[in-house]
Parts: structure tokens; sequence; C-alpha cells
């Protein structure tokens, strides 16, 4: 069980030539999925050696442009790939119009199953539930509708402790199933063995939070609490803390906290403002509260396994 997380941009407003918008690609238990796609995203894609085919389910946190203005021209240079595979879209309800509108009016319809999952709920909900992973979406504030999401691997099941089982004749391989399941085994005179005596734990799920575009609020601790890695924007300094709640963004400090209270391992500071040149300073103002921040920056890889 591993995560592995690409950043692709991780800049706010407008793309620059050394700066580029949000977009994230993340590997999750063998599961792909990109996380937001700002302008220039299939480029950085290119960059970075991020296979096209491996993107089955784009995750779209608002509808300000630097978050999802590279979707339509992915969409589209998909279909000039002859993609077949389904593609999901996960977004604020107004995704599929846009997308749909563009596709419409320059005459380029896709020949793939493209599906849209348009949210519009409040409060945190199960949008994709497979055999390996949950993700769930992380209500946040900010202008407009906003949500950032955590991605959850499933528990395994128990590992069997064969050293052990081999001293039981008793047990059969037919019983095998029941015990990675957590079941006792019961002899035949009647007695248990209990199944932490048979079995191993799991490997600990691993677990990432992306909180994009949003005003400080402790109303996400409960949701993230105790990840693996959280992304945290940090638009701005503490020195511009009003211009911050103006914009409804936070800042190094402020998402130094959170990630303090929620007790998360790891912080990954994004989404600065241009205003800054020198974005070692979001890492000292974070690093006042919570001591495991990171900076992001495109080209930046961060890989966890359950070992780590």
């Amino acid at each position: 069980m591993s995560l592995r997380l690409t950043i692709l941009g991780c800049h706010s407003a407008t793309p620059r030539s050394l700066a580029h918008t949000s977009s994230q690609f993340l590997e999750l238990n063998n599961d792909c999925f990109l996380i937001d796609c700002g302008e220039g995203t299939q480029r950085q894609l290119r960059k970075y050696k991020v296979k096209f085919s491996k993107i089955k389910h784009v995750f779209i946190s608002h509808l300000h442009g630097d978050h999802f203005f590279g979707l339509i021209g992915l969409i589209s240079t998909f279909n000039l790939l002859n993609r077949d595979k389904e593609l999901h879209v996960y977004g604020p309800k107004g995704i599929k119009e846009i997308i749909q509108l563009q596709l419409k009016l320059s005459n380029s319809w896709v020949e793939y199953p493209l599906y849209f999952h348009e949210l519009h709920a409040t409060e945190s909900e199960l949008i994709l539930d497979n055999e390996k992973v949950e993700v769930y979406t992380i209500p946040l504030k900010h202008r407009i509708y906003t949500n950032g999401f955590l991605f959850r691997e499933k528990k395994q099941e128990r590992k069997l402790n064969m050293r052990t089982i081999n001293h039981h004749p008793d047990i059969e391989i037919c019983d095998y199933q029941n015990l990675k399941n957590g079941k006792n085994f019961k002899k035949e005179d009647g007695s248990v063995i209990q199944n932490k005596e048979l079995t191993l734990d799991p490997p600990k799920p691993l677990s990432y939070a992306y909180c994009s575009d949003t005003a400080y609020s402790e109303t996400i601790i409960p949701l993230i609490e105790q990840v693996d890695l959280l992304y945290h924007e940090s638009t701005f300094l503490e020195e511009h803390l009003e211009l911050a709640k103006k914009t409804k963004h936070s800042t190094a400090l402020e998402a130094g906290r959170i990630a303090s209270k929620a007790n998360v391992k790891r912080l990954l500071l994004g989404h600065y403002s241009s205003r800054y040149k020198n974005l070692e300073v979001f890492l000292k103002e974070a690093n006042q509260v919570f001591a495991h921040t990171e900076l992001a920056e495109a080209g930046k890889q961060i890989y966890i396994d359950t070992y780590s």
C-alpha cells in the first residue's frame, strides 16, 4: 500500500513562466486521480511523464479558472489520442454545462464515455467507493461553492500468521478466509483460538486530504484528523491576514494551525500569491505551529508507504 503525489502546479490566479496553477496527480493503492486542472495541466503532465491513460477520475474543487481552465483542453486531447476508456469528472454543479457548451460550440464531441458527477451538498459526502479507495468531499469556505477531497485507502484483510497456524493441524485451507476476515477459530473440542493469535494486523491504510481555496475553518478538522498528508492552501502570509479574510483564503500560519489541531502527519503548503518572491517565508511561518511542513513546487513528488 503506497501513496505517491506529484505536484503539477501550486500557484494562484494566473499561470506564469515559472508558476503553474493548481493541479496534482495522486496515485493511491494503484488507483490514479487528477486533482484540479488549471491552465497548462496537460503540458505539466507531459513534462513530469505522467501517462494520460492512467487518468480515469478528475476532481475539480471549484469553478475558478486557476483550478479548471485546463480541463476542456485535456478532455479534447484525450479524444485526439483515441481514448476509449471512461473518464469521470467530479465537480460543482455547472461543470457539465460548461464543458458540454465548449465541446458543442467547437464541434469537438468526444468519442469515449464521459461522465459528470456534479456536487452540491454542503456536508461531507462519499463520492467514490471502489474495492481499494474511498473519496469524500471536504466542504470549504471560499467565495463560491468549493470542496476539498479526502482520499483514503480501504482497510485490507488481516494477514495469516503461518508460523502459528502451522502449529494447529485443525486449521485447514478452507478456514483461511474466515481468519482473514477477523473471525476466531473454534476447534472440534469447543475451545477457541483468538484471531489475534493466528493473524497479523494488515498495513495501515494511507490517506491524503486536499484543501484548495478556503478561509481558515476548523470545521474541516474532524474530517482530516490524522491523515498522512494534508495539502492546505496558504495564499498569504500573516502580514496580509486582512486580505486573506476578505478574499476567503488562508495564511501559512493558519494552515499550520489546522495541521496541528488535526494532528496530521505532514503538511504541504501551496497556492501561493504572486506577490511573494521568497517562498521560504511560508515555511518559516507555518513551522511556528507545525514542524512537519513542506513547500509544494511543480515537479515535486511525495512518496509514502505503509512502513514510512
